[in-house]
């Protein structure tokens, strides 16, 4: 991938698992009518769908362009991991880099697996993908409540530019949320969004 390719393409990672990535990117790539790509994933059989079937809902692209179908692991555990349990082939970074497939044209939204620093593949993480790739923007989706200015701290301090904070499930009626926020931006100086709406057109100017 050049750095050419890396200036269409947004990085969505998160500051833990479960911690709405999916929803966030598929939320972004509806209205800004982008791609998705989710580079690996490993999950549980008897859900009822996965990450790559709600991007390519919200895409309307191939559900196999959104992930490859050798990139599918059917074992709730970090990529890697799940690989070596079932005895597959291990990942590589510069693999998932290359299977990316990004269209010529417009955004593509790259949802890494779990927080910033779980295991992507087998010699890399979500930070080394962003390194690999330099995107043109990098959002860390972060819980909005009660300790998320540390593990927000932590996963910016990780980073080598600094990302566009997401604070999903932000409740503007809550005092918590409110000085949470205002903490990231004043005193870490922090690129903080709480609704998608105003995300997106943050994206749009990027």
């Amino acid at each position: 991938m050049t750095s050419a390719d890396g200036k269409r393409l947004v990085v969505v990672t998160g500051t833990g698992t479960d911690i709405g990535k999916t929803y966030v990117t598929a939320a972004l790539a509806r209205a800004l009518g982008a791609h998705a790509r989710k580079p690996v994933q490993s999950f549980d059989p008897t859900d009822g769908s996965t990450d790559a079937d709600v991007l390519a809902a919200a895409t309307g692209e191939a559900v196999e362009r959104v992930c490859p179908r050798h990139r599918w692991i059917p074992l709730p555990m970090a990529p890697p991991m799940a690989a070596d349990a079932l005895g597959l082939s291990a990942i590589r970074l510069a693999d998932l880099v290359r299977e990316l497939d990004a269209p010529d044209t417009g955004i593509t939204l790259v949802e890494g697996a779990g927080g910033l620093l779980s295991p992507l593949a087998h010699d890399g993480d979500t930070r080394d993908l962003i390194d690999a790739c330099r995107p043109r923007a990098v959002v860390l989706v972060a819980d909005a409540g009660l300790g998320t200015i540390g593990l927000v701290r932590l996963c910016a301090a990780a980073l080598r530019t600094a990302p566009i904070v997401c604070m999903n499930r932000f409740d503007a009626t809550d005092d918590l949320h409110r000085r949470n926020a205002a903490w990231l931006r004043t005193r870490e100086g922090l690129d903080v969004v709480t609704d998608l709406e105003a995300l997106a057109a943050r994206l749009r100017m990027s």
